[in-house]
């Protein structure tokens, strides 16, 4: 049995954030992992997509300007790109263990289990802290149909060696999104199949209109209130079944990705030995991000349950962690607004309240509404369908929502996060004089009157 200030369970940008900063004031760290080191973003999410997303924007670019000046199309070669992704992703797991061996933080690899409060056992080694944080992430959840097995989920999605013809993605969700772009650039059929009423629920409804309406002129075909009930078949000839408007049907397909959510990565922590208590959406927190039910326990990133699914608060909560580890519970969670991209081509980028909530809450507010394809920064590049939502309250002029559909729109909602974090007004906003032409300089014209 070892003992140790700190353990953290998980290395992504929350775990990882924790242990260097607490490690760095000098205290004993562990930090395990059952997957290789350095977290779901670096190695099988955010950052790899971005790589298979930049060169569906290259296809898409060159798609835009046939016959515009550029001669052709261009192509995704699959198993290049895949290869061009890996030189970011393999070293990660090596590079992350160095610097955490660098820094004097041990390492330790397998499933770790709570066996008590305080005690954690990985394999036949246990170990013994003062504060432990859960910074486990997400898996994709369960889906309790016949044949589930069949599916690929995003991570194996990113390995193919190949890209198969016919692509079924499970969920409406903003991985099956993304995916699906990049699929069909790269040359493949594909089919999304979404349970609910409309897709990116999330988002707001008018502006992921757009961004459907865009899509299926790409042919990839959007099938919703589609309940997938069944996957049949062996690797690369499977059927998909589902049920829609009381009736049966199938969708033939060589591989089905499970986009359908992903739920808190707890399942093999036993936290009831820990009297840890977990909700809907994770581990249930305090505001300063510590277990509601056990002290010495923190959770941060996906697997707890404030916040958005987002590198960017994984690592802000991670900070917070550590303070509140190192000098006591006096830094708590700020409920800012944070921007989000969901990366298709074009990005759809989105921060604050949307028109629905914003009504509800009863807010007056003034909402300006428009599709851009006709302005100069869409025309320029040919792009198809392009527009925006703006909100801004009526009495105080601050803006609540932005919700930006085209090409720059994952830069631009940058500039909409840093006026609502610094109530800058939207008047004020409109004054700004931006670099012309760019995306930025379109943003006065983006504001409600």
């Amino acid at each position: 049995m070892q003992s140790f200030d700190l353990v953290v369970i998980g290395t992504g940008s929350a775990g990882k954030t924790v242990a260097e900063a607490v490690r760095k004031a000098g205290k004993s760290v562990a930090i395990i992992d059952k997957l290789p080191f350095g977290g779901t973003c670096s190695q099988r999410g955010c950052d790899p997509k971005k790589v298979l997303v930049g060169a569906a924007e290259v296809v898409a670019r060159s798609a835009q300007l046939v016959g515009k000046g550029i001669d052709h199309t261009t192509s995704i070669h699959w198993p290049d790109l895949i290869q061009f992704k890996k030189t970011f992703t393999d070293p990660i797991p090596e590079n992350t263990e160095e610097k955490f061996t660098e820094q004097g933080i041990q390492i330790v690899h397998g499933v770790a289990t709570f066996v008590s409060d305080n005690t954690i056992r990985v394999g036949d080694d246990e170990l013994v802290a003062k504060n432990i944080v859960i910074a486990t992430g997400h898996r994709p959840q369960t889906l309790n149909i016949p044949g589930e097995e069949l599916l690929t989920d995003s991570t194996g999605f990113m390995e193919l060696p190949e890209l198969p013809q016919e692509i079924v993605m499970v969920g409406g969700g903003y991985i099956a999104f993304e995916f699906a772009h990049v699929a069909a650039r790269a040359g493949a059929s594909v089919t999304i199949l979404h349970q609910g009423k409309r897709p990116l629920e999330g988002f707001d409804a008018d502006v992921v209109q757009l961004l459907v309406e865009a899509m299926r002129a790409l042919g990839i075909f959007i099938v919703l209130e589609a309940k997938v009930t069944a996957i049949e078949g062996e690797p690369n000839k499977l059927t998909v079944q589902y049920e829609r408007d009381g009736a049966n049907h199938t969708a033939s397909a060589n591989l089905v990705v499970h986009a359908a959510g992903r739920v808190a990565d707890v399942e093999e922590l036993a936290l009831d030995k820990a009297h840890v208590e977990v909700g809907k959406k994770g581990v249930l927190v305090n505001d300063y991000l510590q277990s509601a039910s056990n002290p010495i326990v923190y959770a941060c990133g996906d697997v707890a349950e404030k916040g958005l699914p987002l590198t960017p608060l994984a690592s802000y909560e991670g900070k917070i962690v550590a303070e509140n580890i190192l000098g006591g519970n006096k830094k708590t969670y700020s409920n800012d607004p944070v921007p989000s991209t969901v990366f298709t081509v074009p990005p759809l980028a989105s921060i604050g309240l949307t028109e629905e909530q914003v009504k509800k809450e009863g807010r007056k507010a003034k909402i300006l509404f428009q599709e851009t394809a006709d302005w100069y920064s869409t025309r320029r590049i040919n792009e198809a369908v392009s527009g925006f939502k703006t909100i801004v309250d009526e009495d105080s002029d601050q803006i609540l929502g932005a919700h930006l559909l085209g090409s720059g729109s994952e830069e631009v909602i940058n500039l909409f996060a840093l006026a609502m974090k610094h109530k800058i007004t939207a008047k004020a906003m409109g004054e700004m004089l931006f670099a012309y032409p760019t995306h930025s300089s379109d943003l006065s014209s983006m504001l409600p009157d």
